[in-house]
């Protein structure tokens, strides 16, 4: 016989488990930015883990880096290839944005009287089109301090995000012991396997997609350079850098450098055309299934529908870190429900 005292309690312990369920719930959505933040920056410590390590085994004569002077280290060579790059791509764009603005001084007055003989045109009222485009203006210059906010938003997260992937990376085993304390002791030892499991294969995936962008970054940038493309090497890094985004970013770039070609002739959108096509196809057939499948051995669909997911969560950041996502997800769903599924089948299983 049950105790009704007993019964009663647990009624009242399952109540007030809803109740804290609901508030909890309540609370990550109303936090839901500042949780997305704090995941993909430790995401991303995981992530970088393995270059810390790398950057711990150098000798510089008698000196070894320690993990702090290590990420000070991989900090200052970020910088440095942002300056790098910065350097090589904005005097270039700036330089024919002052000849565009230039040519098309002196030209506009021409256009306007051109503009005046055409039969229907010269009907026109010129006066109230610039009191029309002067309205457009003052919206265009609200929307413009608009998205300065949103810009100064984005860039404050982004500075978070990489305090917060710093400490992670310094302070990361003290905050995963106190997370496996919060674990029961029966299930702590099973989800510390699993969870460093998948940290191994978050850092294969690393591997696998630098070589990956290392490929593609110098085959684009020599195709680039012997088509005459404008802003070649720039574009060339660029290309190599946004393909740690699977599918998304070879689409991004695929789209700007023919946008970039088709401005000088179609000749060289063609040639770009033809060398995608061709190192998808290579990519695809040969060097995704010996770089990345044993690596990573997630199935096309799955990373796709990752993609998604964290592109509609946390925008770039979230398709930055999909892949590791989906990493994640297929450990612990292989741990949790597949093994207790075969389990509970038996030994015919």
């Amino acid at each position: 016989m049950t105790d009704p005292a007993s019964k009663h309690r647990a009624q009242r312990a399952n109540i007030v488990f809803a109740f804290a369920l609901v508030i909890a719930g309540c609370v990550a959505w109303t936090l839901r930015i500042e949780l997305i933040i704090l995941y993909v920056s430790a995401l991303f410590a995981v992530v970088l883990m393995p270059v810390v390590h790398a950057v711990e085994r150098l000798h510089i004569g008698r000196w070894r880096p320690k993990k702090t002077a290590a990420v000070i280290l991989m900090l200052i060579a970020v910088a440095a290839f942002l300056a790098g790059f910065g350097y090589l791509a904005v005097p270039p764009v700036v330089h024919d944005l002052e000849q565009l603005s230039a040519q098309s001084s002196p030209a506009l007055p021409q256009l306007i009287g051109k503009l005046h003989r055409i039969p229907l045109i010269d009907r026109l009222d010129f006066d109230q089109l610039s009191e029309r485009l002067q309205g457009l203006a003052s919206e265009t210059a609200t929307g413009i301090l608009h998205s300065a906010k949103d810009v100064a938003t984005r860039l404050t997260d982004i500075a978070t995000g990489i305090i917060l992937t710093v400490y992670f990376i310094l302070e990361g085993d003290v905050a995963y012991r106190w997370f496996l304390s919060l674990i029961p002791p029966y299930g702590r030892e099973r989800l510390d396997r699993t969870l460093r499991r998948s940290a191994v294969r978050m850092e294969r995936w690393l591997l696998g997609q630098a070589s990956l962008m290392l490929i593609l970054g110098v085959c684009s940038t020599a195709v680039y350079a012997l088509l005459h493309i404008r802003y070649a090497y720039a574009l060339g890094v660029l290309t190599g850098l946004l393909n740690i985004i699977p599918v998304l970013g070879a689409a991004i770039s695929i789209v700007l450098v023919l946008f970039i070609a088709a401005i000088d002739s179609w000749t060289r959108v063609v040639g770009v055309a033809v060398f995608y096509f061709v190192y998808m196809q290579v990519e695809n057939s040969y060097l995704t299934p010996r770089i990345m499948q044993s690596r990573v051995n997630l199935p096309g669909l799955a990373i796709i529908v990752a993609l998604l997911f964290g592109f509609g969560l946390a925008g770039v950041e979230g398709a930055l870190v999909a892949v590791p996502t989906a990493v994640l997800v297929a450990e612990l769903v292989g741990e949790y429900l597949v093994c207790r599924e075969l389990s509970s089948a038996g030994p015919a299983a």
